[in-house]
């Protein structure tokens, strides 16, 4: 009995016990969905969606969610008193709320007057030469879809409220696909809009151009004839941004190797042309123009600490010397060598034939119509700048071998022995 009776109090007293009262809910967040009878452009329905939120969360955040639910009328009518001033262009033509904890705000608006329905965009690229400019315009092809994406289904009077939004979204689209250049732009506002936009470089800019020109298949002084032409042609690199010659330095390579190549004397020669730029404030451009069918050389070299003996001639120490050669094959030559020495004033001639093996190697054969004998000819490029060579003059019986080193393109410098004697031998290149 006293055990029923036990229980019987203990649940009266839990049941008369106060319940804890649950928490009421709460705004925490307010996010905005703003749309326009007409269209409304994606970055300035984003603006908007902002600006709402803001104004709704300062209103909203913190309260009590029933107690919002119970006053939304009035929040709808201060936002849309509050966002109908900021506007421009637009009238907010009615708001409405759904309140949560994360409440959404939900804004039409009308436009004022007529909207744009399409957009034309002049550009003007200032102060680059046709060459680069080609290359500017190429990059903003599409410039026009940023003013689109903005602008088209604006009314014309919030223009201006949207310019801050057009300057940022142009400025991402440079600084993706041009870089190296500003933008500014008028708007003309209209049904039809116009944009002038005017893109202008960055610095650095390219200030010199230092020019070089090599050939390996003739002589370098050829090339002079044409020094001028390519000189014009680099020197549109002056003013250009560095960095955008750097990103289109195998097109500008490419280009100044054409209208080399197409010049009258280098068709006759079958020329092939290859260019490097090195892009800096001070760049560096090295052309080098070979011809696959001939070989025109002309060189000569000065024996340093040569004696005369049975094999040297001691006023022999001195040679100028023609290759002119014709490519039977991309690996194998037939050549004429005329030699003149200054220092005995005689000349003479040897017939040649040449094939190149691959390594960097070459074997050739070559005929003295003086001495009436053959000389045998080998070679080695051990690198860029080191060559092996060796020689078996038949006549008298003499081989020489030597090593040679390239200082430069136009000077090389051998150490060469044969079983007398050894020394060493400067080499020219013209």
């Amino acid at each position: 009995m006293l055990r029923h009776l036990a229980v019987v109090l203990l649940a009266a007293l839990v049941w008369l016990l106060p319940w804890p009262v649950a928490a009421a809910e709460r705004v925490t967040a307010v996010q905005a969905e703003t749309f326009a009878q007409s269209n409304l452009p994606p970055l300035v329905a984003e603006r908007m969606n902002r600006s709402v939120a803001a104004i709704a969360g300062q209103l909203l955040e913190g309260k009590d969610v029933a107690a919002a639910e119970a006053a939304k009328g009035s929040y709808a009518e201060v936002i849309h008193e509050v966002f109908d001033k900021v506007l421009v262009g637009y009238t907010v033509g009615h708001v409405s709320l759904d309140i949560a904890p994360v409440t959404t705000v939900r804004v039409e608006l009308m436009p004022w007057s007529e909207t744009i329905r399409s957009v034309q965009v002049d550009t003007a690229v200032e102060g680059m030469p046709p060459r680069i400019e080609r290359l500017v315009r190429t990059d903003l092809a599409g410039v026009e879809g940023a003013f689109r994406e903005t602008l088209t289904g604006l009314p014309t009077a919030a223009a201006d409220w949207t310019n801050g939004i057009l300057k940022q979204h142009v400025n991402a689209y440079l600084a993706e696909h041009l870089p190296e250049f500003r933008a500014d732009f008028d708007l003309l506002p209209e049904p039809e809009a116009k944009v002038k936009l005017t893109v202008y470089p960055r610095l650095p800019v390219v200030r010199t151009v230092d020019l070089s020109m090599r050939s390996d298949t003739l002589p370098n002084s050829i090339l002079l004839a044409r020094r001028d032409l390519m000189q014009n042609q680099v020197n549109d690199i002056v003013g250009v941004p560095v960095g955008f010659v750097r990103r289109h330095r195998e097109e500008l390579a490419a280009q100044f190797a054409s209208s080399l190549d197409s010049s009258p004397e280098f068709s006759l020669l079958k020329m092939r042309t290859r260019v490097e730029i090195e892009p800096a404030e001070r760049s560096h451009i090295m052309s080098r123009s070979d011809t696959s069918r001939y070989r025109l050389r002309l060189s000569g070299w000065l024996d340093v600490g040569r004696h005369g003996d049975k094999s040297h001639d001691s006023d022999k120490n001195m040679l100028l010397r023609l290759h002119a050669g014709q490519m039977l094959s991309s690996r194998d030559e037939l050549f004429l060598l005329i030699g003149f020495w200054p220092e005995k004033v005689s000349w003479d001639y040897q017939l040649g034939y040449r094939y190149d093996l691959h390594g960097g190697r070459q074997l050739g054969l070559r005929y003295d119509l003086r001495q009436k004998s053959f000389i045998y000819t080998a070679s080695q490029q051990l690198s860029a700048r080191w060559l092996l060579r060796y020689e078996y003059r038949r006549g008298d019986h003499l081989g020489e071998a030597a090593v040679r080193y390239r200082l430069h393109d136009f000077l090389s410098m051998e150490y060469v022995f044969d079983h007398d004697q050894n020394w060493l031998r400067l080499i020219g290149n013209f």
